[in-house]
């Protein structure tokens, strides 16, 4: 999929917002009902017939809800309803995956279902889920992300915000709810996902943010919207066509109003494409350093140390995060070299750009150390978008001969399998130079057919100045953050 410039600036400026951790998600019911469950015309479908009411002529479906509690005096059926329909047992879509993936603390969502929670908890994040208001005032220990559900939740269904009734009362029931959203709103960067801004709760908040900061103080966000189709429901000849078109350019201008950009997309699939673009490009600016060295052959352990230490620091001057295995060797030089360059300008730099993740050393429990090693690995570089490849050797099982790390090598396996960028710096030689050759034989497997990171590949054999190594990394880099 080639993306629009839109597209393309969507997620340059959202990959930024996860950087600089205020990244938000407001999410509708089109996210759900992709995964199975229905949207709000399917929920209030019996109970429009129990009106002798055609779900579809109904445009109003609080109006709808509230016109059977004033039939029925009672909210019990549509409660029952809602358990009925979203308790069930679905897989969560790819979207639901990727959101959970990246490092997004706010979630917000008019949903009763569980997804949202159920896959960032599927990701081993401590989750705080939100959906009364006497839990804003708490705070889960150690939470990763809290999920706010203003609607309400499936498991307390009588709650449920749904009818006209609710809606009209929502800013004296739930007042802080709406306080907190509008907080995130001005000091975060929200992406809507499956929503049809029809919320009145929602436009209500949105409106007083526009009052009170003026529409030039209103933080940015973005929606997703597929672009009207010919064949669509209402779009049976050219003539409606052109009318929904008009209408869908009308209420994008509008949303402009509140600083919502939206997105378009040809398909519902080109949302799922686009977030994957967005996860690699994010994961793109952490870098894992591979390696390990026992000797290191004709660079010499000094100027080994001395290249292994300004690469790392030279990232991180990039503003890159570098992660480490602490690689037998090489490890304290990659540590020494991003510490310096943080310490160097603590307000410019952080310690977050440095993820250590020492190796285990033996086993203690179940699994054998190879497959822990194994698993390590795998978690680790899933970190990561790019990893730096260098030296890589070790003693043998005898303790008498130097041979390739194995361990150097299966970290390259599984960058490949999760699509990683490889950059092996050929000249430092062993299981590196080994990998060299291979990235240049599948070159344009890995990179396609950019020739200036080829170039660059290909300094990076027999390169032993240390200025000069570091530089044709830096570049390959940055082009591959270019594209």
């Amino acid at each position: 999929m080639k993306f629009t410039q839109e597209q393309n600036l969507f997620i340059n400026e959202f990959t930024k917002r996860l950087k600089d951790g205020n990244a938000a998600i407001f999410s509708g019911a089109g996210l759900s009902v992709a995964a199975g469950f229905i949207d709000w015309k399917q929920l209030l479908k019996d109970i429009a017939l129990e009106l002798n009411l055609d779900i579809d002529k109904e445009l109003d479906l609080i109006s709808l809800a509230q016109y059977h509690v004033n039939t029925k005096r009672s909210k019990s059926q549509l409660n029952k309803k809602i358990l009925e329909e979203f308790v069930e047992d679905v897989e969560p879509t790819e979207n639901h995956r990727i959101l959970s993936r990246l490092p997004i603390k706010t979630f917000w969502t008019t949903n009763y279902d569980t997804l949202i929670e159920d896959t960032l908890k599927g990701y081993n994040k401590i989750v705080d889920v939100k959906h009364e208001v006497k839990q804003l005032s708490n705070t889960r220990h150690k939470r990763d992300a809290v999920v706010y559900k203003m609607h309400g939740d499936v498991n307390h269904s009588s709650d449920a915000i749904i009818t006209k009734d609710q809606y009209e009362k929502y800013y004296l029931s739930h007042g802080p709810f709406i306080t907190t959203l509008s907080g995130d709103l001005v000091t975060k960067t929200f992406l809507f996902i499956g929503f049809s801004f029809s919320d009145p709760n929602l436009d209500y908040i949105l409106s007083r943010i526009r009052v009170n900061f003026g529409e030039e103080n209103i933080n940015h966000h973005y929606c997703f919207l597929r672009k009207v189709k010919l064949g669509d429901k209402g779009c049976n000849n050219e003539a409606d066509f052109e009318y929904q078109t008009r209408k869908q350019i009308l209420m994008i201008e509008d949303l402009k109003r509140f600083s919502v950009n939206a997105i378009l997309v040809e398909q519902y699939q080109d949302i799922t494409t686009i977030l994957s673009e967005l996860e690699s490009r994010f994961k793109r600016n952490s870098i894992f350093i591979s390696g390990s060295a026992e000797e290191y052959g004709d660079w010499g352990r000094s100027r080994a140390m001395k290249l292994v230490h300004k690469l790392s620091a030279k990232l991180i001057a990039k503003n890159y995060r570098v992660i480490n295995g602490f690689g037998w060797g090489i490890g304290s030089a990659i540590i020494n070299g991003a510490l310096e360059q943080i310490y160097s300008n603590p307000k410019k730099y952080s310690e977050d750009q440095l993820v250590i993740k020492p190796f285990p050393q033996f086993a203690t429990g179940e699994k054998e150390l190879p497959e822990l090693w194994q698993d390590y690995r795998t978690k680790m570089i899933s970190l990561t978008g790019i990893i730096i490849f260098c030296f890589g050797n070790k003693y043998d099982e005898k303790g008498k001969d130097i041979i390739n790390a194995d361990g150097v090598e299966t970290e390259f396996k599984i960058a490949l399998e999760q699509g990683c960028l490889p950059i092996p710096l050929g000249s430092t030689g062993y299981s590196t130079k080994e990998l060299w050759k291979v990235v240049i034989d599948k070159f344009e497997d890995i990179y396609g057919k950019d020739k200036e990171i080829k170039k660059e590949l290909e300094t990076l054999e027999n390169e032993q100045n240390a200025d000069k190594v570091i530089q044709s990394v830096i570049r390959i880099i940055e082009k591959i953050n270019q594209k």
